[in-house]
């Protein structure tokens, strides 16, 4: 890797003329797809493991979701206002180092989240709590620097949308694999909880090794380093973030797609086991549904170039909606639901794709309208309001199936069933709806006023070194 070099105004900088390689954008992605290995087991079987296997009422294991990741969403801004201020940045970058780190802990916190340790109720309860509140700090302190890594990597909108794609199809390889690899492991073993630690314990070891390989393969070219004798207030870091809009908007709307997301991978398996009583087809379901999410994401820049991010956007959330409210019509049998989840997965991914593009654009624009670059800052804002919808989602399932009279491993009523359903369906085409209306009202920031904003930048920067 180059080394930086510091001029006068603190800011480091390598030689940028050369663009993104395919093989550092790839790699990008197969960092996104380790560390989905770990973040999707605790998504999508996690509530299912408390309320099944370590014995917790499902109202109890979604309040573990939902304190957990409030706590989560603090350990973000915590770790993010930690890397703006950090000091004397070495040959491995002011990211990098912190993926390096934290990948191996991150495996180990993951393997312990799923055991289910010979206590009481109450102190399973307490067990809950303690792993996946341990598990949610390390990986604050694995993804933020990840994701906050991409404005360092590159300034080009279109780089930066290729990015965004290449990440998003790593997620949702991590979710594909995941969601077709996880249960089968699980059933090979007589006892359920031996085969959640063995099929945990796999994944977290391929988790490890795709992250550090994403680690060794990418640069950042754009490091901004605060000088020494500088120290920008935590206070002001906060208040410069409510002056950029962009991120408001995009952080709003996050609660709403990213609610509707991960409610959605909680309950499939609900779904599929107690609505249509074929558990067995989860993994078909994540093979055809996530894997037509790859033609997405496939297609975005494209679209990016052709209308740009924000119309992207909304049309994705549109094919969503109209994909989910037909899936709760008629998903009555495995095929239709199949098909119509694969129409829903491919709109979302639209959108989950450009939210890693847009919360890049939002640095460049806290910069440009307060003069103060906090890309820590920004990214982990956004990841907080991400973790209070992660939040929402872990409870929400978690108190419906408790109000509604949810039995673990048995025939359910029908007052059960369509509570399944409706969180299956109804929930996220609602909160797909309501982003369009958002986005398409409040957010302005069109991709030229950001080509003006980064030409801006740039001659501030000039005068500066003038």
């Amino acid at each position: 890797m180059a080394q930086p070099v510091v001029n006068d105004t603190g800011i480091q900088s390598v030689n940028t003329s050369k663009q993104l390689k395919l093989k550092e954008k790839i790699a990008y992605g197969l960092g996104d797809v380790g560390n989905n290995f770990l973040f999707d087991l605790g998504q999508i079987y996690l509530l299912k493991f408390y309320t099944d296997s370590l014995g917790l009422s499902s109202a109890t294991a979604g309040l573990v979701f939902l304190i957990t990741k409030i706590w989560d969403a603090f350990a973000d801004i915590t770790v993010g206002t930690w890397i703006d201020n950090r000091k004397n940045i070495g040959p491995k970058g002011k990211f990098r180092p912190f993926i390096l780190y934290a990948a191996i802990p991150l495996a180990l916190i993951t393997i312990v989240s799923f055991t289910n340790p010979d206590f009481s109720l109450t102190g399973k309860t307490v067990w809950a709590f303690v792993t996946y509140m341990a598990f949610g700090t390390i990986y604050s302190i694995s993804n933020i620097p990840y994701g906050s890594m991409v404005p360092a990597m590159t300034k080009d909108p279109v780089e930066r949308a290729e990015l965004a794609s290449f990440r998003q199809a790593g997620s949702n390889l991590g979710l594909l694999i995941t969601t077709v690899g996880f249960m089968p492991i699980v059933f090979m073993f007589n006892s359920e909880s031996t085969g959640y630690v063995v099929a945990v314990s796999v994944f977290a070891f391929l988790g490890v090794l795709l992250q550090i390989y994403g680690y060794a393969n990418v640069k950042e070219r754009y490091v901004h380093e605060k000088p020494k004798e500088t120290k920008v207030k935590l206070m002001d870091s906060y208040k410069g973030l409510l002056k950029n809009t962009p991120l408001l908007v995009l952080c709003l709307v996050n609660l709403f797609t990213f609610s509707a997301f991960n409610v959605k991978l909680a309950v499939q398996v609900y779904f599929c086991q107690y609505v249509l009583k074929n558990v067995s087809i989860v993994p078909y379901m994540g093979f055809f549904s996530i894997g037509c999410v790859f033609f997405g994401v496939a297609l975005v820049p494209f679209m990016v170039k052709k209308v740009g991010k924000k119309f992207t956007y909304i049309v994705g959330c549109a094919i969503w909606a109209v994909g989910d409210i037909s899936a709760y019509i008629f998903a009555d049998n495995a095929l239709i639901f199949i098909i119509l989840a694969c129409f829903a997965f491919f709109g979302s991914s639209f959108v989950n794709s450009l939210n890693w593009a847009l919360v890049s654009d939002a640095v460049e624009y806290g910069e440009w309208k307060t003069g103060n670059r906090s890309e820590g800052v920004v990214y982990s804002f956004f990841t907080f309001c991400r973790k209070l919808s992660q939040a929402i989602a872990g409870f929400v399932p978690g108190l419906v199936l408790g109000l509604v009279g949810y039995v673990p491993n048995a025939v359910q009523s029908a007052d059960v069933q369509q509570s399944i359903r409706g969180l299956m369906f109804i929930y996220p085409s609602t909160l797909a709806m309501a982003t369009i209306a958002v986005v398409a009202i409040f957010y302005k920031l069109s991709d030229e006023k950001y080509n003006r904003i980064i030409k801006d930048l740039s001659e501030r920067k000039d005068n500066v070194s003038m």
